[in-house]
């Protein structure tokens, strides 16, 4: 189990938010944290603690009025620290060469990939032909409903049909290096993590998956690296005093670097 850093950018800042609070109506959100310092900040700092496979997300769609704010936040981040983090956030073919030109180590993927419900194969072709199946990141960020998980788009506010499954991941594995998953029902309440989640994505074994959501406390790392089986990496947000929370970074890099 790996530590996998985070910036999340939501209006022109850095923040942690409560993931099933974003609305796109008014750049709304419930806020947990914003940050004074710049991405560029967080990313060196990452860099200097060698810590690589993190991501930095724009949360702002395209046409928002902060969108461009975000974005440049996103770049200053990007150019701090090259080849270091993954960018996400408005990801499609067109602009995804132009991210990792500016120096995402890769393209992290959602709404592009998964629209109208379905996935869309033609949209998922292009993303390999631009950048390569080696720096393309599927989000498969999911809530849950009737009993299954399904994927969530545009910024986790829309239902998609494709449910996360053992047969899902192992068929999208083929056109992607890594997955990144939130379990977006606990994302930014720190309150303990989706085990049930982390059992499905523990079963699962061909390329690397980072979970993200809920992780409050230490025992919460213990049960990410249990439920998991030592196969999923993790990130955690609010709950990390670098975002006003109460876990040290120094002793979450000094835990996961025993389990790396």
């Amino acid at each position: 189990m790996k530590f996998r850093p985070c910036i999340d950018i939501h209006n022109g800042k850095v923040k942690q938010i409560v993931g099933g609070s974003l609305r796109d109506a008014g750049s709304e959100a419930q806020e947990n944290f914003v940050a004074e310092k710049e991405a560029s900040f967080y990313a060196r700092m990452y860099q200097r603690d060698g810590l690589a496979g993190g991501h930095v997300i724009v949360l702002n769609p395209a046409g928002s009025e902060y969108y461009e704010a975000s974005r440049n936040q996103a770049f200053g981040a990007l150019e701090a620290y090259p080849g270091g983090l993954q960018f996400g956030g408005g990801v499609n073919d067109r602009n995804a060469k132009e991210y990792v030109e500016r120096g995402a180590s890769h393209v992290i993927v959602t709404s592009y990939v998964f629209r109208d419900g379905r996935i869309q194969e033609e949209n998922l072709k292009r993303l390999m032909d631009a950048v390569g199946r080696e720096r393309l990141v599927l989000d498969l960020s999911c809530r849950k409903r009737d009993g299954a998980y399904y994927i969530v788009t545009d910024r986790w506010q829309r239902f998609t049909d494709v449910q996360v499954t053992l047969e899902t991941l192992s068929a999208l594995a083929r056109c992607c290096s890594e997955f990144l998953i939130h379990a977006v029902d606990v994302e930014g309440k720190a309150a303990g993590v989706d085990r049930e989640l982390l059992t499905l994505l523990g079963q699962f074994d061909q390329i690397p998956v980072t979970y993200a959501g809920g992780v409050g406390s230490f025992a919460d790392l213990e049960a990410v690296e249990d439920a998991g089986r030592g196969r999923v990496d993790v990130t955690i947000g609010s709950a990390l005093d670098l975002f006003g929370g109460n876990m040290k970074y120094g002793d979450v890099l000094a835990y996961t670097a025993k389990r790396g």
